[in-house]
């Protein structure tokens, strides 16, 4: 069970594709997540870019919490394709990335 709702991985993927307005919004939006929730962001974004597997998300999660050594918005901003990894893993993980896109925007 994540910490993490599938609405704040998509408000920050959707924040990602606007980096250049929003940088200082997801910034703050991500550094005042807990530290749980920011090691299963980084978990997601792996298993959407193929680094692990969905059923490997635990592994992720405790990979990303283990190997931390820089802060966790600049190793995620820092990381090419934010936003369609963060959705992907969404898609992975079987949570339907256009519902929760829709109702965080408010359609």
């Amino acid at each position: 069970m994540l910490e993490i709702s599938a609405r704040k991985v998509a408000q920050v993927a959707m924040m990602a594709r606007e980096l250049g307005r929003a940088e200082g919004e997801l910034r703050a939006f991500i550094n005042r997540m807990g530290e749980d929730q920011q090691s299963e962001l980084v978990g997601i974004m792996w298993v959407g870019r193929g680094s692990f597997e969905p059923e490997e998300l635990g592994e992720a999660i405790y990979t990303a919490r283990q190997e931390a050594t820089t802060p966790t918005v600049d190793y995620l901003l820092g990381t090419p394709h934010l936003a369609d990894n963060l959705e992907a893993g969404l898609e992975a993980l079987g949570i339907d990335v256009n519902d929760v896109e829709d109702d965080v925007i408010g359609r």
